[in-house]
């Protein structure tokens, strides 16, 4: 599997491309993760394992990458970014520790540090940083998951004490599959419906104590072990019951709301639903942190799947028996598109990084940070599910050995199809937020003065240009992959909204309408992730070789939904029949390019550790 020299650098290359402008920061994070010995966790039992997960995540909390987002004041370095694009980088190790990572500096630490004030930031986040205090983040509900405007775990402010009683009515508000519970956690931030003298606030952030220093729960404080599941045998999830558990006022996170002793409640934002969504948006870095997640475990398998594709010999006849499987069309394309729709989804997940660092320094585009973030993190993770899959696939037998890791990669990234919100769930927020021109609220709005808004949108300009170019269907040609893309997401967003316009009229509400073009909202909202990734990445492609990569994961990606193309006349059946052949070329020529192309993947052997992979010792 030796790369020659010119590969090498042009490996290089593609890294420095991939790792952007944290290549530093990522390199001392492969590093780290190298030397802590990964191999140990081979035939633990789940508890050894799990306490050994917490080591990890502890020795990497040393190196400063867990506090790494936190203000200077408190232990960190305030750089947000490069928390996100370190924590990408450990999606290529053991992702146990990805997620006990992302539950404790990410979800419980992010809670204290984007939803609570100074207080709670000197009284935590150091400990939350070195994991002197493991914690929790406790939104999700047996009863309500992802709905978490509807979550009914409690919260009453008892102005005689000053305290607040955080409760469990009943088995639908049991916190379930809360990371850290089970096991190590020692508070948790609980989302809870806020009462104040008799008066409903919405939902609001808690920090409640669950154990002591010796690990013994405290008092009002029930807690099982969620069982076995898929994956992540090293993440103890757990559900958690509280019993009129009470925690003192300053226990409640009040950046977007608080409560006098007295009991006066007050926030700086009037709306509650304005504040729900405020606090909501504070969190979306989980969401961004997944996604990106899920783009480093497709390139682990693909790296797998490719190395050994070219080790691998098979089906020759008399001389020819030492045909390499990636010399085989149907090997280039079940492995290459994905190869390189990994860097186009890069290119946006960079881009989403950047973009979510500027509104937390006061920048604009809030909205459409939260909408990236949602519709990447699905199509991203979906991405990884295909991928994975393909690649187990392309490996035979040997991708089916445990040793290959092919079993814990897809076990335990299974779940981030619904971690952080349900992939379906989240692309209708993206095609919400599309129809209402980035409005908070799709059912606060006017239903009329909504339709009317949307319909008023005109595809005109971008039909035009279309029209124009389905003279010369040169399919090498960026603009015509453009046109194609910004077709199919115009013409989409254009029939949903006049769709939703004759429901309306016709009497049907406009939650009740969206319902049922549910179907074509998800289509719209995926056509708009892929057009905004692929015009990211055609900026990007600054040599011959990313020029390939762009045009092999853009055709694929049009030839993947031609059937469409077809019925709305932007193909004809002889140009679909020749796109598929343009396909076939493209796998064609990037096959030569295939091992520079995982190797710009950048992941050390240790990380990788699948023998198939691996120089011959």
């Amino acid at each position: 599997m030796a790369i020659m020299d010119t590969d090498l650098q042009a490996a290089a290359q593609l890294q420095a491309l991939l790792d952007g402008p944290h290549a530093e920061l990522r390199e001392q994070t492969r590093v780290t993760l190298s030397q802590l010995g990964l191999d140990k966790a081979e035939g633990l039992s789940r508890d050894d394992y799990r306490d050994l997960v917490l080591e990890w995540t502890r020795e990497v909390g040393r190196t400063g990458d867990g506090a790494r987002s936190f203000p200077l004041a408190y232990g960190g370095q305030d750089d947000p970014g490069g928390r996100v694009a370190t924590f990408q980088t450990v999606g290529h190790s053991d992702l146990s520790l990805l997620v006990k990572m992302g539950v404790q500096f990410g979800l419980f630490g992010g809670a204290v540090h984007r939803l609570g004030t100074d207080k709670h930031h000197a009284a935590y986040l150091r400990d939350i940083g070195t994991l002197d205090l493991p914690g929790c983040f406790a939104m999700s509900e047996s009863g309500h998951g992802s709905d978490v405007r509807s979550i009914r775990t409690q919260a009453r402010y008892d102005a005689d004490a000053g305290e607040f009683v955080i409760h469990t009515p009943d088995e639908t508000a049991r916190k379930d599959w809360i990371g850290n519970a089970a096991r190590h956690g020692r508070m948790a931030a609980v989302f809870a419906q806020l009462d104040v003298a008799g008066e409903a606030q919405g939902v609001h952030c808690f920090l409640v104590p669950l154990r002591d220093e010796n690990g013994s729960l405290l008092e009002g404080i029930e807690i099982e072990d969620c069982g076995d599941k898929m994956g992540l045998q090293g993440v103890d999830n757990g559900r958690i019951r509280f019993h009129a558990v009470r925690i003192p006022r300053d226990n409640l996170l009040d950046r977007f709301g608080s409560v006098s002793e007295e009991g006066v409640y007050s926030s700086p934002i009037a709306s509650p639903g304005a504040r729900f969504f405020s606090m909501i948006g504070a969190l979306v870095e989980g969401r961004i942190c997944i996604g990106g997640a899920g783009l480093a475990v497709a390139r682990n398998a693909l790296t797998i799947a490719v190395r050994w594709g070219e080790t691998r010999r098979q089906f020759g006849t008399g001389l020819e028996r030492d045909t390499p499987l990636m010399d085989y069309l149907t090997h280039q394309r079940r492995l290459l598109p994905a190869i390189c729709e990994s860097y186009v989804l890069q290119s946006a997940h960079d881009h989403l990084n950047a973009s979510y660092v500027e509104v937390l320094n006061g920048g604009e585009g809030q909205r459409e940070v939260e909408a990236l973030a949602a519709g990447l993190k699905a199509v991203a993770t979906w991405h990884m599910v295909s991928a994975v899959q393909n690649a187990r696939e392309c490996c035979g037998g040997k991708g089916y050995l445990a040793e290959n890791r092919f079993a814990s990669l897809r076990a335990d990234s299974d779940v981030f199809t619904t971690f952080e919100g349900d992939n379906t769930v989240l692309m209708q927020l993206v095609a919400k937020t599309l129809l209402a021109d980035y409005a908070a609220e799709f059912e606060d709005l006017d239903a009329f003065g909504m339709v009317r808004n949307l319909t008023s949108r005109s595809a005109t300009r971008v039909l035009g240009d279309i029209r124009r170019s389905l003279k010369r269907k040169d399919f090498l040609d960026p603009s015509w992959q453009a046109a194609a893309l910004e077709f199919r997401e115009d013409r989409l967003i254009d029939s949903l909204a006049r769709r939703l316009r004759t429901l309306v009229k016709e009497g049907t509400d406009p939650l009740t309408a969206l319902n049922r073009c549910q179907d074509h909202a998800l289509a719209t909202a995926r056509a708009h992730v892929e057009r905004q990734a692929h015009e990211l990445f055609r900026n990007a492609a600054t040599t011959p070789l990313l020029e390939q990569v762009r045009d092999l994961a853009s055709l694929s990606t049009i030839e993947g939904d031609r059937a469409w193309w077809l019925e709305h006349g932007f193909l004809s059946p002889e140009d679909s029949k020749n796109l598929q052949k343009q396909v076939n070329d493209l796998c064609a020529e990037l096959r030569p390019h295939a091992l520079t192309l995982v190797a710009g993947f950048g992941i050390p052997d240790a990380l990788l550790r699948a023998p198939i992979a691996l120089p011959a010792s």
